[in-house]
């Protein structure tokens, strides 16, 4: 299977990664008349689509002990378990992201959710799997918090400005950024214990575990919506072209920077690999205030707070990715 051989390669795999994981949601946002419940459907098929055709890829090459199939016959079943079992936890939290994208936009959905899931990830993934300096680590995770306090500050300077402001969607970013933080763990076990799973294996099940959740959670959120009334799956059927297509592509947006993620980590280990690609609510946070225009208007004190999480996260990633060495 193909992994890469230098730092310089993994960390532009970490950073593809970041840019994946922070661009995918513009295709919900392109989305006309298509409620995020359907539209998600699609986005989980999508997921695991592009997990599969990358593990039989790039996850392949060589046909190797270590490649996709023979790797998947010498895991433990215990390790294929916690990998399900992250996808199912991620899967919640995507789900909870979206509605919060839903209720008050990229720029400040992403950074909330995303900044505290950074937060609890990189803890209990270092917990597992001690790579890297603790102190860089320890500062970069504290840079983290303070751009997520931040981003809700200026999320909240809107009100001044006379915009509607969610303290539901805040709340909802919050749980989101705690669930979304407790899939690295289970993937830093499925990866380093045992008869561990590699990256693309790994990556495999993960979103096999998404796509399967769905039928519990998203079921769920298509009876009782945190926005809007409850919608059936005929609504899925009778959807546009156009949003099933977005959903998908938004999908495998995604499941590429999860593999690219995963694969980096077999060499920086899933701490590292995990923060760098929790850089993503920066690139989030840019498509939202440039490209959709979600703090237009806004006064003086909201664009000070946007500039200063900025700041933070940027430190946060420098620090992080020094963590390394």
């Amino acid at each position: 299977m193909f992994t890469p051989q230098s730092l310089y390669i993994a960390l532009l795999m970490m950073f593809t990664s970041a840019v994946c994981w922070g661009s995918w949601a513009n295709t919900y946002k392109g989305v006309k008349n298509y409620r995020f419940e359907l539209f998600y459907w699609d986005y989980a098929v999508g997921i695991f689509l592009i997990s599969l055709f990358l593990a039989f890829t790039m996850g392949s090459a060589g046909h190797d002990s270590s490649s996709f199939l023979n790797n998947v016959h010498a895991a433990d079943n215990s390790n294929i378990v916690n990998a399900l079992i992250g996808g199912a936890l991620f899967n919640l939290a995507n789900l909870l992201l979206v509605a919060a994208i839903d209720m008050a936009g990229l720029a400040v959905a992403f950074p909330i959710s995303i900044g505290i899931a950074l937060v609890v990830g990189v803890v209990l993934s270092y917990a597992l799997q001690p790579r890297g300096n603790a102190v860089f680590l320890a500062l970069g995770v504290a840079c983290a918090f303070i751009a997520v306090v931040l981003d809700g500050k200026a999320y909240g300077s809107l009100a001044s400005a006379g915009r509607s402001v969610s303290r539901k969607s805040v709340i909802v970013c919050v749980i989101s950024g705690v669930l979304m933080g407790l899939w690295a763990p289970f993937m830093t076990h499925a990866m380093t214990r045992g008869n561990s799973l590699g990256p693309y294996s790994a990556a495999v099940f993960l979103t096999l575990g998404a796509l399967l959740s769905c039928f519990v959670w998203n079921v769920y959120f298509m009876k009782h919506p945190l926005v809007g009334k409850p919608v059936s799956f005929a609504g899925f059927f009778r959807g546009p072209t156009s949003g099933h297509l977005l959903g998908v592509l938004g999908g495998c947006i995604w499941g590429v920077g999860t593999v690219f993620n995963l694969v980096a980590a077999s060499f920086t280990g899933v701490a590292i690999s995990y923060a760098i690609g929790q850089s993503a609510p920066m690139v989030a946070a840019l498509w939202g205030v440039l490209a959709w225009k979600e703090f237009a208007g806004s006064g003086s004190r909201a664009r000070m707070y946007l500039v200063l999480m900025f700041v933070f996260y940027g430190f946060a990633i420098l620090l992080v990715a020094r963590a390394n060495g």
